[in-house]
């Protein structure tokens, strides 16, 4: 524990202009950030007695060992500043919301030639019109499909496009009228925009003027007797109109608003987001956060504003903000809110009408999240504690492993070897800590050498991060390893903490080499285990009996959860890099010839089979390719052995290559079918 008056800066050397300060630990990484109107105001105020400090200030001074600032030009530089550093360092003593789930968006790609709406999760993409977050999936595709009637826009993969392009046979819903089929060119890509375009309207909230329209229409069609019309017309009306009642009316003049409330207690704050436009409620969302700084309900709204439009701009910040308290000062942020729209923002607290209701509302939606959010964490937290100390007693450990690293060697019949580790803490998976290996040290399979390689590596890493020099000198080769990124900028170093507890997935063999490499660095102070598959044995170094949990065991569930998140998370990189040596071609040895040359001399010849072909004078046609590219094509195709044909399985017939591919060979295809 640190004293603050070690670290406290001199008196008149800290500026008296807005700014953002940050405090580090012992160990340079950041574990505050916070802004001031005048810094030298806002640090005087942790350098005081530290009796008359709250608890969790006291907490994050005497944790820290250091403190540093930048000076900024206004308040909004500032609050910007410390948005980005809080995303940047996630430092410990800062309010975080967490998403109590990944919540779907219904997404229409304007940026695309075609578009397309999709269910879409995961961080936003430019181009792409969003619209929610809704609570379900399945809300949104029951929206899609009533609205597809009137807005026959494509809902296709990529893939599925192209085959019917191909083809030239539209999907089903190009046969029952719910897509306009730009696939076969039933319309131009300019009327697909518009229908895009519309639908887009109508989600954002203008439906009246599209409804009267459509009314309008359908009046025509029946004075001018084109009745089947007018009837299609009826039914896109009455589709319309489902689709708006699945969303209520809450506010009656059409208001576009977002409505965040408060339910906190001493420990920990939800907060709950209603999406109102055009006086619908479009979307809900709910985070939950631990108070690990001393907040006030202003504070909790001021961090709850920057996770919900720290990344947005135009539309997406609404001319609207209601909250249950006003940050201070509410300046700054009402600025940075306008500045993010382009427009003004009202942020206020309602005082009456049907937006206090709403707001009323919103607030009890709040309060039982953050009651379902603490029955939730007490059960898991009673769960999580016994399992661990089943684990402590069955391995006879000193001390509960509050952090667990388990590793997973994973190949395909010897080529592309590959490790796993994941990483728990407190019995919850950390995934910003997981990390992958390529086994460098030998080809071939061998798992048992796999494992001893991975868990050297790793724990020579942990030594040289101990290293007060920051080096670690390889005794065997007086090599300096690799140490990454250091901590001068206040992110954690990768390998800077170590386990209580080393899982690997194996029996004996395994659990030797994990413990033989720990005792050549030196390391006596990490307890080793292994799980086996085949009838779940923990398996400890240096006995000849394994350890059997009842199979009731939450120890037992705990490392099988372990283990299996190892397996997932090599398994997938294993994919990944046989992917990406199934789809290299013989294209890809021509130096200099990016992926958008290729793109272009494949849609050129149509197919690799013709490139290979072709003359040197012919491929040099290919706008962009000169002679000697040509030459080095030419010699690559030449080199490369021709691939065969392509085959049915299921009819065995023998399928000439002339459709288009977009990378490498046909060898690619052939490669993913086998």
């Amino acid at each position: 524990m640190a004293d603050p008056s070690s670290y406290r800066p001199k008196p008149g050397q800290i500026p008296d202009a807005p700014g953002v300060y940050k405090f580090r630990d012992e160990h340079r990484r950041v574990i505050y950030v916070g802004k001031a109107k005048s810094l030298r105001q806002r640090l005087a105020n942790y350098f005081q007695d530290l009796a008359g400090l709250h608890p969790r200030t006291r907490s994050m001074v005497t944790t820290a060992a250091s403190v540093e600032w930048t000076v900024v030009t206004n308040e909004v530089e500032a609050l910007q500043l410390e948005y980005s550093w809080i995303k940047e360092f996630d430092p410990r003593f800062n309010v975080k919301y967490r998403d109590d789930k990944s919540y779907p968006y219904l997404a229409v790609t304007m940026n695309e030639q075609f578009p397309r709406v999709q269910v879409m999760r995961g961080q936003k993409k430019k181009g792409v019109r969003y619209f929610g977050p809704y609570g379900h999936a399945w809300a949104i595709r029951d929206t899609v499909d009533l609205l597809l009637r009137a807005f026959p826009v494509r809902t296709c993969s990529a893939g599925v496009f192209k085959n019917a392009a191909r083809t030239g046979r539209p999907c089903l819903l190009g046969y029952i009228g719910k897509c306009s089929a730009p696939c076969v060119e039933r319309v131009t890509p300019e009327v697909h925009r518009e229908l895009a375009e519309d639908f887009c309207d109508f989600m954002a909230g203008r439906t009246g003027t599209y409804i009267r329209r459509l009314e309008r229409q359908m009046a025509d069609a029946a004075e001018e007797m084109e009745y089947e019309r007018a009837a299609r017309l009826r039914d896109d009306i009455e589709a319309l109109r489902k689709a708006m009642e699945k969303s209520a009316v809450v506010l009656a003049d059409a208001t576009d608003a977002d409505l965040i409330a408060l339910a906190e207690d001493e420990l920990e704050a939800a907060v709950q987001i209603f999406h109102v436009r055009g006086g619908r409620v479009r979307g809900q969302r709910g985070w939950v956060t631990d108070k690990v700084e001393a907040v006030t309900s202003g504070d909790l709204v001021e961090h709850a504003l920057q996770q919900l439009y720290g990344e947005e701009s135009g539309d997406a910040v609404p001319k609207e903000v209601l909250v249950p308290a006003l940050p201070d000062p509410i300046e700054p942020v009402q600025e940075w809110l306008t500045e993010r729209r382009g427009a003004n923002v009202s942020l206020r607290i309602p005082q009456r009408g049907d937006k206090k209701a709403l707001m009323e509302t919103v607030a009890r939606n709040a309060q039982q999240s953050l009651v379902l959010h603490k029955t939730k964490r007490a059960s898991d937290l009673t769960t999580r504690s016994r399992a661990l100390e089943e684990i402590a007693a069955a391995l006879e450990l000193d001390s509960a492993p509050l952090r667990v690293e388990c590793y997973d060697i994973s190949h395909l019949q010897g080529d592309d070897v590959v490790a796993s580790m994941v990483v728990f803490e407190d019995g919850l998976a950390r995934k910003s800590e997981y990390r992958r290996f390529q086994i460098k040290g030998f080809e071939g399979q061998d798992d048992v050498r796999s494992m001893h390689e991975v868990i050297t590596r790793r724990f020579k890493r942990y030594l040289a991060e101990k290293e007060k020099t920051g080096e670690w000198v390889d005794e065997e080769t007086g090599e300096i390893s690799d140490l990454g990124p250091t901590e001068e900028d206040g992110r954690p170093k990768r390998f800077a903490y170590p386990p209580q507890l080393v899982v690997v997935d194996g029996g004996q063999p395994q659990v030797a080499a994990a413990k033989r490499a720990l005792d050549e660095l030196g390391i006596d102070d990490i307890a080793v285990c292994g799980l086996a598959k085949r009838l779940e044995e923990v398996w400890v170094p240096d006995e000849d009996d394994p350890v059997i949990l009842p199979r009731t065991s939450e120890g037992l569930y705990l490392l099988q959860r372990v283990r299996d998140e190892a397996h997932r998370f090599a398994i997938t990189y294993q994919r990944n890099k046989r992917a990406k040596r199934f789809r290299a071609g013989p294209l890809d040895a021509v130096p200099g010839l990016g992926d958008a040359r290729k793109q272009t001399l494949i849609k050129h010849f149509g197919s690799v089979k013709r490139l290979r072909s072709a003359t040197i004078d012919q491929i040099c046609e290919v706008p962009g390719v000169g002679r000697k590219t040509a030459e080095a094509i030419v010699a690559a195709l030449a080199g490369a052995t021709p691939a065969g044909p392509a085959v049915n399985t299921a009819t065995g017939e023998i399928m000439e290559e002339e459709e288009p591919v977009t990378a490498g060979t046909s060898e690619e295809r052939r490669g993913q079918e086998t």
